[in-house]
């Protein structure tokens, strides 16, 4: 397990469903209309405001009893580069993330509704602690929680099935023939 794949699904996922923007710094208000609008990204401060949260988060999600465990193994530095892109591109800014997708990065892992909240709260302290305005903190929570299907409970994938006898947080997973 590690702390990109369990993190991943709560920054990590704003990448789902969301491109850059057409230009930096602004998007189209509505369809229609061609009054631009900040992007969220530069609503939250840009590259250096998302790297600041994003240490923060991971300090949080090390500390935090309920899912630390899964970190065990984790290459913290990279896993903190992946959740800036991530951030970064889903948000509406100029990175492109080069992590996987969150499917395939929690595949047999049985992360539970528990820890996913878990990690959510993580982040809201770490919003929180950084001031972020209600409505674009909502904004990214509303991102967040589209991606919770693609990684929670995800035991089967491509033949693979949690082994008999095993516990949703094992982590192991055995071919079945």
């Amino acid at each position: 397990m590690t702390l990109y794949r369990l993190i991943g699904l709560a920054a990590a996922a704003a990448v789902l469903g969301w491109g850059c923007a057409r230009m930096p710094g602004a998007q189209t208000a509505a369809a229609g209309d061609a009054t631009p609008r900040l992007t969220l990204y530069t609503r939250l401060g840009g590259q250096p405001a998302i790297a600041a949260v994003v240490d923060d988060f991971v300090t949080n999600v090390a500390a935090d009893s309920r899912i630390n465990g899964r970190f065990a193994n984790t290459n913290v530095p990279r896993l903190k580069v992946l959740l800036v892109e991530q951030v970064c591109q889903a948000t509406g800014g100029p990175c492109a993330y080069t992590g996987r997708d969150m499917r395939s990065a929690h595949a047999g892992m049985g992360i539970t509704d528990a820890e996913f909240n878990a990690l959510v709260e993580d982040l809201v302290k770490s919003l929180d602690k950084f001031q972020v305005a209600e409505p674009d903190k909502n904004e990214l929570l509303g991102v967040l929680a589209g991606l919770k299907s693609q990684v929670v409970g995800r035991y089967f994938s491509r033949g693979r099935f949690p082994p008999a006898g095993g516990t949703a947080c094992s982590g192991t997973v055995t071919e079945q023939a």
